[in-house]
């Protein structure tokens, strides 16, 4: 969308890396999470000299939004290399990013206009020369991004049907704690991944108010999971261990039984889906299908 990151050692098109063995990211991979060419419209800003980031992070937190859509920052630090902005550090270059797309709208002209013009008051405030981007070329990216978003949000549920009478959500409660889900404060049930994410989310279909329910939802928000994790694989077994322990039978929306033949050819689907994301440099469940789809 811009001028391509001067100095980066990585690679701008590759997928932001996970943690390293010793759980410390680099500052170049850090800085290209943040602004990322792949989802971002690039904002280089020239400095008039090297700029010290205690003195950068006030204004910069000036423009961290436009409409829904978050705007990061990183600099070409004395090393030689960009990464995120800080206190201590010390900076020649900074690069602005814009997201293009979020799950639910794309970047708009109303949105970059506003952008631009924030953008040009911000810079005059650091004594920064800021390139903008054409705004032609910025809204066919987006409109394509979020095209791509749109066709890949994809979320999976399976349900629980009671075989007998409604269950009571007290008794609910602890059977779904034994199974290891976690409560959370918005009453959202959710099957943690141990790493402070989670797998999927179970909904009991009924109002905070009501006491008994015949119907449990699994749903796997299925871009948001990264498939070494098999999250459809884990929601299934979950479902097959919660049929014995609540009399239960698993049915699809249409309330008809879900065969093991028919979950199969479903998982397959998911790992087609896993594929086309990878193909596009945005596997599920990575920093820049996290961005995309949060």
């Amino acid at each position: 969308v811009a001028a391509e990151f001067e100095s980066d050692p990585a690679d701008p098109t590759a997928p932001p890396a996970a943690p390293h063995a010793s759980g410390v990211t680099p500052a170049a991979e850090q800085a290209t999470a943040l602004v990322d060419p792949l989802i971002d419209c690039l904002l280089p800003l020239a400095l008039e000299g090297p700029a010290r980031g205690d003195k950068l992070l006030p204004v910069l937190q000036t423009l961290r939004m436009v409409g829904n859509k978050p705007v990061h920052y990183i600099g070409l630090a004395v090393s030689g290399e960009w990464e995120p902005i800080v206190h201590g550090g010390v900076y020649t270059k900074l690069q602005g990013g814009v997201q293009l797309a979020s799950r639910s709208t794309a970047l708009n002209e109303l949105e970059y206009s506003e952008l631009v013009t924030r953008l040009r008051a911000m810079a005059d405030e650091i004594g920064a020369e800021p390139e903008i981007p054409d705004m032609i070329e910025v809204m066919a990216e987006a409109r394509n991004l979020h095209r791509f978003v749109a066709g890949h949000d994809a979320q999976l549920g399976v349900n629980l049907q009671t075989n007998g009478a409604p269950w009571a959500i007290t008794t609910l409660l602890g059977a779904l704690e034994k199974q290891g889900f976690d409560v959370r404060p918005d009453g959202r049930y959710v099957m943690p991944d141990g790493e402070g994410g989670h797998l999927f989310s179970l909904s009991t279909n009924v109002t905070l108010a009501e006491e008994t329910t015949p119907r449990l939802t699994l749903l796997l928000d299925v871009p948001c999971v990264a498939p070494s994790r098999d999250g459809f694989g884990a929601m299934v077994a979950c479902a097959k261990s919660l049929v014995g322990r609540l009399d239960a039978t698993i049915v699809d929306d249409y309330n008809q039984p879900l065969s093991d033949a028919s979950l199969a050819e479903i998982a397959g689907q998911v790992q087609d889906f896993y594929a086309e994301m990878n193909d596009a440099d945005i596997p599920a469940g990575s920093i820049r299908a996290l961005r995309l789809f949060s």
